[in-house]
């Protein structure tokens, strides 16, 4: 038996996103400009939240770690992904195929619950907005984020539980620019059909849990304000389109893949790298386009930062070479 449960496999093959030399030149530059935008957009709101003191509010600090956390899902994978473009030989230690495993779950995860704690706090905000302050104080928000990095960790050891004991005994080929954990459970030199299952219902009950969390949040929010005005069913509306925007984009490729994770098709590696490399980079655009807030301490950045100097503004050692 131990014999049969121990790996033989030190590193992966990484088929990548394509075999053509010019694709994959394209895709070099390509997908370096989109990490850059993606890391310097959310660092850009990081600072932002927390440099500007109207930003100081709990909708908006959670902005923030979720800015985080897709900095930590851009990064897991993708720069690897892009140095591989530049090399004919894509490999990938055991170690290093663990890892990516073990951070896409967390950081997935963890960005699940992120989305649920900003829809509670959409909710309080519309439907209990005179107890906002009090239930979204410091401590309430700081717990929030807790439990989503708590929920992430919980998910990503419990699918790390299939895979660390999985006996790997020859192929060693994963066609994908990362290592994806069905792709994984494939290679194991075993009937892994039931290790698929517990891996998707474990996937899917996260995913589905956290999924109708957010739903039923919209549904009361928008039965509540039913009752009130026109106005404020508009107001409502104009509060949550941007965070809808983000679940939808979020949870439509994460559904797709874990509803049908073991074809063999293209589109698992679009959606792939939708979800690692596209969402991330689509989270800043949206919530700084929606909210008007945002926008404005933005602009007092770029002004602050990127406006020429007056020479009385200048440190002396400057004034004294100037004249």
């Amino acid at each position: 038996m131990d014999k049969v449960n121990s790996s033989v496999v030190s590193e992966f093959v990484l088929l990548g996103l394509s075999r053509s030399q010019e694709l994959q030149s394209f895709f070099f530059v390509f997908f370096s400009v989109l990490y850059v935008v993606t890391v310097l957009g959310n660092l850009l709101i990081i600072l932002t939240v927390t440099s500007d003191n109207s930003l100081h509010s709990p909708m908006h600090f959670l902005l923030g770690n979720l800015s985080f956390v897709d900095i930590c899902q851009a990064s897991f994978a993708t720069p690897k992904m892009i140095a591989d473009f530049l090399s004919e030989h894509k490999t990938i230690s055991f170690s290093g195929c663990i890892a990516q495993i073990f951070f896409i779950h967390l950081f997935t995860g963890g960005e699940m619950m992120l989305l649920v704690s900003m829809a509670y706090d959409r909710y309080v905000a519309i439907c209990k907005p005179l107890h906002y302050v009090v239930i979204m104080s410091r401590r309430t928000r700081t717990v929030l984020v807790m439990i989503s990095w708590a929920v992430g960790l919980a998910h990503t050891l419990s699918q790390m539980s299939f895979t660390v004991n999985l006996p790997l005994c020859g192929p060693n080929v994963v066609d994908s620019f990362l290592c994806d954990l069905p792709r994984v459970t494939k290679l194991a030199c075993l009937d892994s059909y039931i290790i698929e299952i517990l891996i998707v219902v474990n996937s899917g009950i996260l995913s589905l849990s956290t999924f109708s969390l957010l739903v039923s949040s919209y549904i009361i929010i928008f039965i509540t304000v039913w009752f009130k005005s026109s106005a404020a069913m508009a107001k409502a509306f104009s509060t949550l389109a941007a965070h809808i925007t983000v679940v939808m984009l979020f949870f439509g490729p994460c559904i797709f893949i874990y509803v049908w994770p073991f074809t063999t098709y293209p589109v698992d590696k679009v959606l792939a790298i939708f979800y690692t490399i596209f969402t991330p980079i689509l989270n800043p655009i949206i919530y700084t386009l929606r909210n008007r807030d945002m926008k404005s301490a933005l602009r007092k950045i770029m002004t602050h930062y990127l406006r020429p100097k007056k020479i009385s503004e200048m440190p002396v050692i400057v004034k004294n070479f100037l004249y």
